[in-house]
């Protein structure tokens, strides 16, 4: 990759976190401002970079590139509006989550009604090991897949609840597969709860899963089961239009 590329990236990752002055840009790739500032003048002449009061911030053709990007994903088009239906069911904050390589991604989100936004975002990644979405996902994933990432890097503990044990985990994969759902009782984020099912590929293979998010302090883990059929027939539905014949 070339040097100019590189600096290129890093710049667009920090500006998309927060507006920053010429400085801390210049300060963040190690250059000096006059470097820094022609690679702003050229992010900014493709619409990658634009000036506010601010400072120096995304522009509006990432904004729109990265719009297109998740749009081409076929789950997302087809899921939207079961998602919507869901959520208005519900109530709560609905999440779909899809695998891009060995990140678990969210590509869209309902916010719940009447309650405090929670801080999942779309484009944010979802710990496999550590969440209801990506224990769903791993919990059909193919074998050598969960090897490698079970067995082959270690689980961060995200709370005193996350899963970290391999062995601890694998039984619970066992258990999702089983039972066709997840849950996540604090385990990525303290008193934050879910449930989860698998998303399926006209093929049968499970590479998406939409989850019913709330804070405990809203609906704990029971009121959340009680939610079970209703999104089992969402994820079922999606399942369907994207070519799955199963049941």
């Amino acid at each position: 990759m070339s040097e100019g590329v590189e600096r290129a990236m890093r710049v667009l990752e920090l500006l998309a976190r927060e507006p920053a002055q010429l400085g801390g840009v210049a300060t963040h790739l190690g250059v000096h401002k006059s470097t820094a500032l022609r690679l702003l003048q050229t992010l900014e002449a493709g619409g990658f970079a634009r000036r506010t009061d601010g400072g120096w911030t995304v522009g509006l053709r990432l904004i729109d590139l990265a719009q297109q990007a998740l749009d081409s994903l076929d789950v997302r088009a087809v899921a939207r509006p079961h998602l919507a239906a869901l959520g208005r069911d519900c109530g709560h904050t609905i999440h779909l989550a899809q695998l891009v390589d060995d990140d678990l991604v969210y590509v869209d989100k309902i916010e719940a009604r009447g309650q405090v936004r929670m801080y999942s975002r779309i484009g944010r990644t979802a710990p496999l090991h550590a969440s209801g979405v990506g224990k769903v996902v791993l919990a059909y994933a193919p074998a050598s897949r969960v090897s490698r990432l079970v067995d082959g890097a270690p689980l961060s503990a995200y709370t005193p609840a996350t899963i970290c044990d391999p062995a601890a985990l694998r039984a619970e994969l066992a258990t999702i597969a089983a039972q066709g759902w997840a849950a996540d009782d604090g385990e990525f984020e303290p008193l934050i709860t879910c449930v989860a099912a698998p998303v399926r590929q006209a093929d049968g293979t499970v590479t998406a899963a939409v989850s019913v998010t709330a804070p405990t302090v809203v609906a704990s883990l029971a009121d959340l089961r009680a939610v079970l059929p209703r999104l089992l027939h969402t994820t079922q539905q999606i399942s369907h239009e994207l070519g799955w014949s199963g049941p």
